[in-house]
């Protein structure tokens, strides 16, 4: 949109003295200067302003030099989410977590027309028979129907983990570079989209160990495992270990722990973690016994079964780095 050109009135280009009693009013005119004259290569550059709109403005006249800006948003405006929601004539955008990334038309299954009102058996039955074919011409072939019900799967353990959205996202594009590569054969869909959801937590930084994923998933730990390192190898995935730091905050909340648990518990990881002590060793069972040792130091004392319970790891894995950890850090327990 092209607005017409504006002038600011600035003090420097005239000057109104007025007394009170309504005397004689002095004006001062300063030279104007033709907009058409002025050529912003010719201009020094710290004279020029560019606002927020796109404008270029010159300081000392406020003539606007350059102004033909295309306004890419809507054309009206909207004060809350439900004024946006309802004046808004675009849908959502297109996502990895549907198979056809949410292009295909949806229809309701409430049986009701665009005024909330409820419509006859007639046309009750008719969109009945709509919405069944609706669905099955959504999915066009056998790859489609394994993509469909792969990315459910992956949406219904990303909400039990609690997993943020970017989670799902990745993901859903993880499990279809396997699906494009052929890596699904002989393997089944669960698997591996349970294996890609793991790898997505890992990719985004979101601490899930193998149990808690195993937990709300279809298959056992070990298959999880096995194909989430085929699929990582496959896909050339670059994986960092995990770091245990990661952890430190949900397991402490989990335990009631404070702050000062939780600060503790950091600086032995990160010490023990230093003289190499960390190398080879679960990362959940290194932050619950760094956890144990800190509540001990601080006097906010938990016993191992209730941290183990809480890390899903082993009292005897609790003991073992717990012992480690203390040796390093050159504390007698």
């Amino acid at each position: 949109m092209t607005r017409p050109t504006r002038q600011r009135d600035h003090d420097r280009q005239r000057v109104r003295d007025e007394d009170v009693e309504g005397s004689e009013t002095d004006e001062v005119d300063v030279e104007e200067v033709d907009p058409a004259e002025l050529d912003p290569d010719d201009l020094d550059p710290a004279e020029l302003t560019r606002t927020a709109d796109g404008e270029l403005i010159h300081e000392e006249t406020g003539i606007i030099i350059e102004e033909e800006q295309i306004d890419p948003g809507p054309e009206w405006r909207a004060f809350n989410h439900s004024e946006r929601q309802s004046k808004s004539r675009v849908g959502a955008p297109t996502t990895k977590t549907m198979h056809d990334k949410g292009l295909t038309t949806t229809i309701d299954w409430k049986d009701k027309d665009a005024y909330g009102r409820s419509i006859s058996s007639k046309k009750r039955s008719q969109m009945h028979r709509l919405r069944k074919w609706q669905e099955r011409i959504r999915t066009k072939d056998a790859g489609e129907r394994n993509l469909q019900f792969a990315l459910s799967e992956i949406d219904r353990m990303a909400s039990a983990l609690g997993v943020p959205r970017s989670v799902r996202e990745v993901a859903s594009v993880i499990y279809r570079r396997a699906l494009s590569e052929d890596l699904i054969r002989g393997r089944s869909i669960e698997g591996v989209s349970t294996a890609a959801l793991y790898a997505a937590c890992r990719k985004e930084g979101i601490p899930r160990s193998l149990e808690e994923i195993s937990d709300v998933s279809r298959v056992d730990r070990k298959e999880i495992g096995r194909t989430y390192r085929y699929i990582s190898q496959e896909l050339g995935l670059e994986m960092r270990p995990v770091d245990p730091q990661k952890y430190v905050p949900r397991f402490s909340s989990e335990l009631g722990l404070s702050e000062e648990v939780q600060s503790k518990a950091n600086e032995i990881i990160e010490t023990t973690a230093e003289q190499g002590l960390l190398s080879g060793k679960s990362p959940t069972g290194y932050a619950a016994a760094a956890i144990y040792a800190a509540s001990l130091l601080c006097n906010e004392k938990k016993t191992q079964r209730e941290v183990a319970d809480v890390a899903q790891v082993t009292e005897v894995t609790i003991r073992n780095r717990y012992q480690e950890q203390i040796e390093a850090m050159g504390i007698h327990a």
